[in-house]
């Protein structure tokens, strides 16, 4: 089924116009359609940004403020150019979310390899509740930094997802391999990867959405070692020194 959608989905693009969409069943993920909104995805930023600017100094880039106050600079300028659906096609803007969640993930990256640095040092401190709460801020940055980064990149990002300028996606969702079971409007939206992020992070593999595409491969197993390295320590740790 899937691979019937796509073979004439590509003969559209290549030219064949012959082939009109409402002469088969086109989902809605390989649709032109109006694009998703905003506010998700801006919502989630807002939380990582307020989960950096809660960790202990220790863990942060400094001067503390730097990294949060840049993000929230980035998401701002994307909210006043862009505020509602994402389908405006502008290399600034994308180059503007590309740089956003790059801050963020080296931002994040720092605090997880200074948190483990310290986790194997011994430097950690002894209080229990402040590491797991250190270790869970940096653990849902995390989640939602490759959900971003997912978001970005599935079929050349929610742009080109909303103007069907790719047909082959990099992540195959159950509504993909199930299209008689999904509203025929169904396309992924930030919440759908989210949660793939989310169930990456807590299985350490892919569980009901698959990888398809290298990069998405790499990507996955990138997470799944980060959140394994983070979560394993700092419970270690945490029951030492409960013990």
């Amino acid at each position: 089924m899937l691979r019937t959608h796509l073979e004439r989905i590509e003969h559209m693009v290549a030219g064949e116009h012959h082939i009109q969409p409402d002469q088969f069943h086109c989902p809605g993920w390989l649709r032109k359609t109006a694009g998703e909104q905003r506010l998700p995805v801006s919502l989630a930023i807002v939380v990582a940004i307020v989960l950096q600017v809660l960790l202990p100094g220790r863990y942060a880039i400094h001067p503390h403020l730097l990294m949060p106050g840049l993000e929230f600079a980035l998401l701002a300028a994307l909210l006043v150019a862009n505020p509602n659906r994402i389908c405006r096609e502008s290399r600034i803007l994308r180059l503007t979310g590309l740089v956003l969640a790059t801050v963020i993930s080296v931002a994040n990256f720092y605090s997880a390899a200074h948190l483990v640095d310290a986790l194997v040092q011994g430097t950690a401190g002894d209080d229990p509740s402040l590491l797991l709460l250190t270790g869970a801020s940096i653990w849902g940055t995390n989640v939602i930094v490759f959900a971003l980064w997912y978001w970005e990149f599935d079929r050349g990002g929610p742009v080109a997802r909303a103007l069907a300028r790719k047909p082959y996606p990099d992540f195959q969702f159950v509504q993909m391999q199930c299209p008689e079971l999904t509203p025929p409007d169904w396309e992924p939206y930030f919440v759908d990867y989210l949660y793939l992020s989310f169930t990456n992070a807590t299985a350490f593999s892919p569980t009901d959405v698959l990888p398809l595409s290298r990069w998405a491969k790499m990507a996955m197993m990138t997470q799944s070692a980060v959140s394994l390295a983070t979560v394993a320590l700092v419970i270690a740790r945490a029951v030492n020194i409960l013990k």
